[in-house]
């Protein structure tokens, strides 16, 4: 099966979208990513977006603008790599852009609002599209993430010792899993968004991000502000357990910085990349992981894996290129793969993970130019899923 996989994250620099196919036999899974594309968003898309996000307040008008706009954005994606690659998907996975994830007094999750109309990609297309993919997951109780864990269980799950797999997004996310344990995962706190937030407001905007953490090496961490960052309740909750810009966003910055004019920007943004080097390190202690594959944005930024590599001294940290992952196109493999389970009348996460009181089918379908049309169900869950070399 064919399936087109997307995503933007919590930095909402643009979409992610890969090209994956995969194939069902004797209870493995094998998956070829056969292309893999980066689309940023329209200036003006990503404008209206970074307006929107929380802690802004915004209006209907604006959501209903965010969702036709990011839905159109999201088309033309799927509509590009489709036809680059010679692709021919049976079913694109959208996952949207979260506008906000609302978690109650009682650290559960109440709902989730991922914007991106999939009726404009099924309209540009002609493909079915499988979208609104958490909801489903927090209607059962749960966070509605870290998804990605189904990915990491059937990729390492099997192994001796527990394993885990770091994400480097807005947020960083981990998943632990071995054969001996029922897999766990969850956000761990920020990543990338709060070093793109800093420098975004300092700049006004003519810098997105801090390539390969070049002014962050350039600082000095202050170690008070990072203790006062690090007693934050958020990390002392138990997992599962899930986070977003609803809590770390800029006025978060501003509250132990002081106002952006104020600011020495290396040093902020060197102290930010010790909060998130310091948060991953401690729970990968906790889980006394020996080994930990990592993907994501933040495996572009040089510093950030320096800095973390040399923290874990117990831990060898590789990038999921070592199971035949780019690291790049991960997300975007993890989405086709719940479009594949969805299709196949599979469930797409994991209680232990996600905290749901059941493993539930993932997703809503559009259909596509022709009449909606899903393979047999599968009655087993997969037992493992490997890379096509």
């Amino acid at each position: 099966m064919k399936v087109i996989g997307m995503i933007s994250g919590t930095s909402y620099d643009g979409i992610d979208a890969a090209c994956c196919e995969f194939t069902l036999n004797a209870g493995i899974i094998t998956a070829e990513v056969v292309g893999f594309e980066s689309f940023p968003y329209a200036q003006e898309v990503h404008s209206l977006i970074a307006e929107a996000m929380p802690p802004r307040a915004t209006t209907m008008e604006q959501v209903c603008v965010l969702d036709t706009k990011i839905g159109q954005e999201f088309a033309r994606a799927a509509d590009s790599i489709n036809k680059k690659f010679n692709f021919s998907a049976d079913l694109i996975v959208s996952h949207g852009q979260t506008l906000f994830h609302w978690i109650g007094n009682d650290n559960k999750a109440k709902g989730t609002l991922q914007l991106g109309e999939p009726t404009w990609i099924a309209q540009k297309t002609g493909v079915a599209v499988l979208s609104n993919v958490r909801s489903r997951d927090v209607a059962a109780g749960g966070h509605g993430a870290p998804l990605v864990s189904v990915l990491d269980q059937l990729m390492f799950g099997d192994s001796e010792t527990p394993q885990g797999a770091l994400n480097l997004g807005g947020i960083s996310n981990i998943t632990v899993a071995s054969r001996n344990m029922a897999p766990l995962a969850y956000d761990i706190g920020p990543a990338n968004g709060l070093l793109d937030a800093a420098i975004m407001a300092f700049t006004k905007g003519s810098e997105k991000f801090d390539k390969n953490g070049e002014l962050a090496s350039q600082g000095s961490v202050n170690n008070s502000i990072l203790n006062q960052m690090l007693a934050h309740p958020y990390y002392s909750l138990p997992w599962p357990k899930s986070t977003g810009k609803e809590i770390f966003h800029l006025p978060y910055i501003t509250e132990h910085f002081g106002e952006v004019s104020t600011w020495n920007i290396k040093d902020v943004l060197a102290t930010l990349l010790e909060l998130t080097v310091e948060t991953v390190a401690r729970d990968v202690e906790a889980h006394r992981l020996t080994t930990l594959y990592v993907a994501g944005g933040g495996t572009h930024n040089s510093f950030m894996m320096n800095r973390l590599t040399s923290r874990l001294t117990h831990c060898s940290v590789k990038l999921m290129s070592a199971l035949g992952v780019d690291p790049r196109a991960k997300e975007g493999l993890m989405f086709a793969l719940i479009g594949f389970l969805s299709a196949h009348g599979l469930a797409g996460a994991i209680p232990s993970c996600t905290g749901a009181s059941s493993a539930e089918i993932l997703g809503s379908f559009t259909p596509g130019a022709k009449p909606l049309s899903l393979p047999q169900p599968v009655s087993n869950f997969p037992k493992k899923l490997v890379m096509k070399n």
